[in-house]
């Protein structure tokens, strides 16, 4: 059982279905006191995080969304603020190699599994410009010419974080915004978002825009 902290969009098919189903019997064990897998290290970090880990699944709804697949299995509704878990089973960093391995002879995952530091940024920038524009200002100079040329674990770290952040809707306009200037003849910006996102998708697909296909911020977000 493993419930990942990367984006899903590194997921290859495999590994996002699989996430997704174990997500589903994690959240019965934690929420309704099944019994199952009560003790493993997985569902233990989740106790007490309800919030987040529905959080979490839209964030798989979304990127499953955009790879065309149909949910139809919500989870019930959680109230109440959003609080993630402390501790991470293995890093972000460490995640990143764990999915080197296991999907070595996979192609089916959206995003490359990124091979340095100005890598991770050009497939993280947006979603943080969305989350946090201060610190998308601060991180951009530092993985250029800075401490983040080359600290790929602390960075890793630092963008989980960042997309844990609650959002606001002028952020995100404004990240999708940026992201609109890569379409050819697009045309004005929609101002309804949900609008916005959509022409994004087909746009980028239809056009082959590889930057904004390995964008995690393409896949949406989820509203805390």
């Amino acid at each position: 059982m493993r419930i990942w902290d990367l984006h899903p969009g590194y997921l290859d098919r495999k590994r996002l279905l699989g996430e997704h189903r174990e997500l589903h019997g994690l959240f019965n064990i934690v929420h309704l006191g099944r019994k199952g897998y009560a003790r493993h290290p997985e569902t233990l970090r989740w106790v007490g995080h309800l919030s987040a880990l529905a959080h979490r699944h839209q964030q798989l709804v979304l990127e499953m969304r955009l790879r065309g697949y149909r949910h139809q299995s919500p989870l019930p509704e959680i109230k109440g603020g959003i609080e993630w878990p402390a501790t991470f089973i293995n890093t972000p960093a460490g995640q990143f190699s764990l999915l080197g391995e296991k999907q070595a002879a996979e192609d089916s995952a959206r995003i490359p599994l990124p091979k340095s530091t100005q890598q991770l940024w050009s497939q993280y920038k947006y979603a943080v410009m969305a989350h946090d524009p201060a610190l998308y200002r601060e991180v951009g100079p530092e993985v250029a010419h800075g401490r983040f040329a080359s600290d790929f674990e602390g960075l890793a770290s630092l963008l989980v974080k960042c997309l844990r952040l609650p959002l606001l809707p002028g952020r995100v306009h404004n990240a999708l915004a940026h992201m609109w200037g890569y379409l050819d003849h697009a045309g004005a910006i929609p101002e309804d978002r949900a609008a916005m996102l959509d022409a994004l998708q087909r746009g980028a697909e239809e056009q082959g825009l590889t930057y904004l296909l390995h964008s995690t911020a393409l896949a949406g977000f989820v509203q805390g």
